[in-house]
C-alpha cells in the first residue's frame, strides 16, 4: 500500500495524463470517424474512394508504428508540436477508422426508406445524413463505439514511451526508487480499470436512454 501513499502525486499525475489523453483523443476520433462514415457512404466517388482509404490503412497499421510516423515523421516536415498533441493525433487518427466502421454498420440498419423519403422532401444528401439517417444510427451503435473508445484509453500506455505524461509511465521512476514493481503494475491496473469503467458506466447510461431496446 506504500507504494500508492507514498507517491500519491505521481500516480495522480500519471492517472490526469491518461484521462486527458483518452479524452481529447476520443473526440478527435469520434468526429473524424463520422466524417468518414459520411464519407463512405457519400454519392460522391472520391470521397468514398478517400474514407476507404482511410480506414483501411489505418486499421492495418499496428499503432506504435503510426507513434513513430507522427511523432518523428512530422517534425521533419516542419510541424512541431508538444508530444502530447502529437499522442492525441495518433490515438485519434487510429481509432478513428474504427469509429468509422462502427457508425457506418449503424448507417446500413437504417431502413433505405428513410433515407429515399428525406431526398422526396427535397433534402440533400448532408440534411439527410444529419437529421434523419445519423441520428437513428447512433442509436444502434453507443455499445460498439462505447468499446472501441475503452480500447483507445488502454491504448493511451503506448504513449509513455514517446515521453507523454501517463499512468504506465510511472512505473519507470517509481523502479529506479526501489518500490515493489509487482504492487507498482497492481496500482497502474487500478488506474486504468477507474478509466475504463467510467468510460464504460457513461455508455451504459446512453445506452439505457437512447440505445435501441434489444
Amino acid at each position: 500500500m506504500n507504494v500508492l501513499t507514498d507517491n500519491w502525486a505521481l500516480y495522480g499525475k500519471g492517472l490526469l495524463g491518461t484521462v486527458e489523453l483518452t479524452v481529447y483523443a476520443s473526440l478527435l476520433a469520434l468526429a473524424l470517424g463520422f466524417v468518414m462514415a459520411s464519407f463512405r457512404v457519400a454519392p460522391v466517388g472520391s470521397l468514398r474512394v478517400f474514407g476507404t482509404v482511410w480506414v483501411t490503412v489505418l486499421r492495418n497499421t499496428p499503432l506504435t508504428l503510426l507513434f513513430f510516423a507522427v511523432l518523428l515523421g512530422l517534425p521533419r516536415f516542419g510541424v512541431v508540436l508538444p508530444f502530447q498533441l502529437f499522442a492525441v493525433l495518433a490515438l485519434g487518427c487510429y481509432t478513428s477508422a474504427f469509429i468509422c466502421e462502427a457508425v457506418r454498420s449503424g448507417i446500413n440498419t437504417v431502413p433505405a426508406g428513410q433515407g429515399e423519403a428525406a431526398r422526396s422532401l427535397g433534402m440533400t444528401f448532408g440534411q439527410t445524413l444529419s437529421l434523419v439517417v445519423l441520428p437513428q444510427a447512433f442509436r444502434s451503435v453507443i455499445p460498439p463505439i462505447g468499446s472501441t473508445l475503452i480500447a483507445l484509453a488502454k491504448n493511451s500506455a503506448i504513449a509513455g514511451s514517446f515521453s507523454v505524461t501517463e499512468l504506465l509511465g510511472t512505473y519507470k521512476p517509481l523502479n529506479e526508487l526501489g518500490y515493489s514493481i509487482v504492487w507498482t503494475f497492481v496500482w497502474i491496473a487500478v488506474g486504468y480499470l477507474i478509466v475504463t469503467l467510467s468510460i464504460s458506466a457513461i455508455f451504459n447510461v446512453l445506452e439505457k436512454r437512447w440505445g435501441v431496446p434489444r
